[in-house]
Order: structure tokens, then sequence, then C-alpha cells
């Protein structure tokens, strides 16, 4: 996948591989000492693509492997917080999409590891994938442990996996704002879980939609191997730079 920038012409289309990905909070849309929480593609000094991670997870769960995807600014819309918008322009595209790009096999077991957090992939001798995400947040959060799984098949990632949305804790919110951030977003937008588990002026798509949404991400960001992957994956509380720290290691075993 590559993405270019219209409103740029002098910059080839970059491709969405973790070599471009930046942890730069300014670039990520951020201040200063807040951690980033999307993928953001840079070259050189130039900002080329935040929030790829919603995009490259649909091309991913529905098979494409070869696409350019042009925008005119530097982000690309957030939509309502899922992968589903960008399923249903990409569907009938899928149709004809054709892979030929070897898969990236393992040996052995891979991990990365970070305190709590921790992805394990592990070989898998017949095609295709499995990717589970397991949520867990400490008591009083809000939300306790959930799990969700994607088979590797586009049915299950359309019909289980794309609708679910992005989502902060209420205390993540306040601070979000107090940040200056999402000041044009209400609730009702993008989920806010408040500490007793429930969403704010908003309903869940699913009941464990917080782990479908991580579980969406993992996929997004496991793409910028920019190849399928053969593998089985676990997470376990892992965010966007543990799956981009997973990449790397990939890519060198």
């Amino acid at each position: 996948m590559r993405i270019r920038r219209t409103d740029l012409p002098t910059i080839d289309p970059l491709p969405a591989t973790v070599d471009h990905v930046t942890s730069d909070s300014a670039c990520c849309g951020l201040p200063p000492g807040i951690p980033p929480r999307n993928t953001t593609l840079v070259t050189g000094s130039t900002l080329v693509a935040r929030t790829i991670e919603h995009a490259m997870s649909a091309l991913a769960g529905l098979g494409i492997t070869d696409a350019i995807i042009e925008i005119d600014a530097p982000e690309l819309p957030i939509l309502d917080g899922s992968a589903l918008a960008y399923v249903e322009a990409l569907a009938p595209l899928a149709q004809d999409a054709t892979n030929t790009i070897e898969p990236l096999t393992l040996a052995r077991e891979v991990m990365v590891r970070d305190g709590e957090a921790t992805i394990l992939a592990t070989p898998r001798a017949a095609p295709g994938c499995s990717i589970e995400y397991r949520l867990q947040y400490p008591p009083g959060s809000g939300l306790g442990s959930q799990a969700a799984r994607w088979d590797g098949t586009p049915e299950a990632f359309v019909r289980e996996v794309a609708p679910a949305r992005t989502f902060c804790l209420a205390k993540e919110a306040h601070a979000l704002r107090a940040a200056g951030l999402f000041t044009h977003v209400s609730p009702r937008e993008m989920l806010v879980i408040a500490p007793d588990g429930t969403p704010v002026d908003n309903a869940l798509r699913f009941p464990d939609e917080p782990a479908r949404h991580k579980l969406l991400d993992l996929i997004g960001d496991l793409a910028l191997l920019g190849r399928p992957l053969q593998a089985d994956v676990l997470a376990t509380r892992s965010g966007h730079a543990h799956t981009h720290a997973m990449v790397r290691v990939l890519l060198a075993t």
C-alpha cells in the first residue's frame, strides 16, 4: 500500500511501511508528552499521513495488498471511528483483487514485551492467519477484561471487526480536552467509557466493542509489514507502538 498526498505534488507516493512510521508527538497531532494514539507516516521531515490504521485495517481485512490511497490533507478521515465506511467503499474493489504477494512465514515464535503488554506471533503451517486481542484494564477503569479474535477471512472482518469504533475512558477524554484536543467532538461521535462501563451519550455496537477496535487497530498496524503474515498472533494490553516494534522484529527475523 502507498499513500499519495495530492496537495504535495513533489512527494512520491509513500509506501505504508514501518520504515516511515514516526512516534513524534507533534507529527501525530498531539502536544509534547502525550503518547501517540495513532499511526503516522513521514518521509524525511515531511508529514505525509496520520491515523492511517483504520484504512490499512480495511485493506488488510478485505485481502487487498496493493493500493494507492490519495488524500489532500495530512490526516485520513476518522469518519465514525471505525473502518466500516472504508470497507463499504473498498468492498467492490476487493471482489477483483488477486494476491500475488508471498506471505511472511515464521520459523519460530516471535514476541515483543513491554511490561504487561505483549504481542506473540506463532508459526502456522496452514495458509492464512488468526489475530486475537486481549484487553485488560485495571479495576475501576470502566473496562475489565475483553477479548476479540479474527479468523483471517474477509467475511468475518466485515461482520465482526470493521464496525468497532475507537474509544477512550472518561478520564482520558477529560485529559485530551484539557490539552485542547477533540474539542469539536462529542461523546456521540466518539465512544467515551464512563467509570461504570457504560458509554456516555452513546450505545455500544458490540458488548466487547473496545476489544474489537483494538483488534482492528492491530490488524491495520500489522499491515505495515508490506505483505501478508502467515501466523497466529496474540496481543495483550498492547498499543500502536508495540505493534510497530513487532513489525520491525518480524521483518528482521
